[in-house]
């Protein structure tokens, strides 16, 4: 028992902790009076500990619907009654301090103005010489590509003059190969002639030869017997 209370007082008193941050950041954004990104870092801050706020309100709410305390329960109500003025109050705080900082941004930028001109005027005169100047680099860069054009036209036309006379050596070239080869086939067919031809004199030779043996025999045959 003495745990709950001691958890239930914890609870409490952490309610009021951060009611109390929240109202603090709220005074710190009313008199902010920086930039709208620091502004939003107070934002940040502040909707840590709303954030931190409702979940206690909520746990609190939890514990009373468990002991079914009445009394607990107005507490709760009375602190969600709190929590939605402090919310309303952090937002109307950051919206009059944002219309404040947009304000004097207003006026500092009226009372640059006149001091703007002057300066429009120079930087007018700046950006033409700069125009000028970049419109100077572009026709020299163009004069530069268009010799590089020209360079790579004069180097295209020699490389079409070289590979037309390949051109030609390779066809004359191969018209010579071609009779080559027509000569090396005719002479392939008159080897193959004459070689046949060989072998038929060979023949004849050999049978002539049986033949003139064969006479011989006979002959010496006859005067003999």
């Amino acid at each position: 028992m003495d745990a709950q209370k001691y958890t239930l007082t914890s609870l409490r008193q952490e309610i009021v902790d951060n009611n109390l941050h929240v109202k603090a950041i709220i005074q710190d954004i009313l008199s902010f009076r920086g930039s709208l990104s620091e502004l939003e870092t107070l934002n940040e801050a502040g909707r840590s500990k709303l954030a931190a706020l409702r979940k206690c309100i909520e746990r609190l709410d939890d514990w009373a619907r468990d002991d079914g305390d009445p009394e607990l329960a107005k507490e709760v109500d009375s602190h969600r009654q709190q929590f939605s003025k402090t919310l309303q109050a952090f937002r109307k705080a950051n919206v009059s301090t944002m219309l404040e900082i947009e304000k004097a941004d207003r006026e500092e930028l009226f009372a640059m103005t006149g001091e703007g001109e002057v300066r429009q005027r120079g930087a007018a005169r700046y950006n033409k010489m700069n125009l000028v100047a970049q419109q100077d680099n572009v026709t020299e860069k163009m004069l530069s590509i268009s010799r590089h054009l020209s360079e790579t036209t004069q180097k295209s036309a020699a490389t079409l003059e070289t590979l037309v006379y390949s051109s030609q050596s390779v066809e004359g070239t191969r018209d010579e190969l071609l009779n080559t080869a027509g000569t090396i086939t005719q002479s392939g067919k008159l080897l193959k002639k004459y070689g046949r031809r060989e072998c038929t004199d060979k023949i004849l030779l050999f049978f002539a030869f049986i033949f003139f043996l064969a006479c011989v025999f006979y002959i010496v045959q006859k005067r003999l017997f």
